[in-house]
């Protein structure tokens, strides 16, 4: 399917950040990546307000380990105040590698770009951005974690999970929901109870009321529309700039 993408992505260390461990300052990783962690991932390799990334499924690659470091992490303080650091420690996932399935809808939140709508299109844009590393710079999970991507067919080469049935996480953090993606004027926090088989994660769908246990974070107001010839540029001219 044109609206289909697969992809590996890899790094040295990775930091999906439990959100229970942000409240101390000292952060601790999940043992596998969130679904909004893969979804940032897909946004830095190609992104336009005129499609909405969904992630079908990952596998794990190498073995789950991690190391805890000492960090320095800026205090906020006023504008006035010198920078302040203070002493955490993070606990990181070690040489990663991960799998990538995922594919693209658009967004009915924004009428006006119905124009833009065009598979084929953003699929070979979302292609060649991949084999060229991504857009933008890959992070896993945080800025701290460089990471890099390449295309691959999902399901090639040998997983440490293979041979293992099930692995469950407990209840993680799955995504974010945005007004420029639900429609809804508020910003809400999905969470779900997360397994493995064979080395594989299939996410739940992000409309998976069954699945998903779904939290109110704040009302949110809706980004400013997109108009072509202001801040959304002409699918020719797009086009042309990338080369195809």
């Amino acid at each position: 399917m044109k609206n289909r993408i697969s992809f590996r992505v890899w790094g040295k260390q990775a930091l999906f950040t439990d959100p229970i461990t942000k409240i101390g300052g000292e952060k601790f990783s999940y043992q596998v990546p969130t679904y909004e962690a893969i979804k940032g991932i897909l946004k830095s390799i190609y992104w336009k307000p005129t499609l909405i990334w969904h992630i079908d499924r990952i596998r794990v690659m190498k073995p789950i380990r991690t190391q805890s470091k000492s960090t320095k992490p800026r205090q906020w303080a006023e504008a006035d105040e010198k920078k302040q650091y203070s002493l955490a420690i993070y606990t990181f996932l070690q040489d990663v590698e991960y799998q990538v399935e995922a594919h693209f809808e658009w967004n009915e939140v924004f009428p006006e770009l119905e124009g833009d709508r065009i598979a084929g299109k953003h699929s070979a844009i979302a292609q060649r951005m991949l084999e060229r590393g991504g857009r933008q710079d890959i992070f896993l999970g945080t800025r701290d974690c460089q990471g890099y991507v390449e295309p691959c067919e999902f399901g090639c080469g040998e997983s440490f999970y293979d041979s293992i049935d099930n692995m469950d996480f407990g209840l993680m953090f799955h995504s974010f929901g945005y007004p420029g993606e639900t429609g809804n004027l508020e910003l809400v926090s999905r969470f779900w109870l997360a397994k493995m088989q064979q080395g594989i994660i299939e996410f739940p769908s992000v409309n998976d009321n069954e699945q998903l246990k779904t939290r109110f974070v704040r009302k949110m107001k809706l980004e400013k529309p997109f108009k072509r010839g202001e801040n959304l540029k002409a699918v020719e001219e797009e086009a042309e700039e990338l080369g195809l």
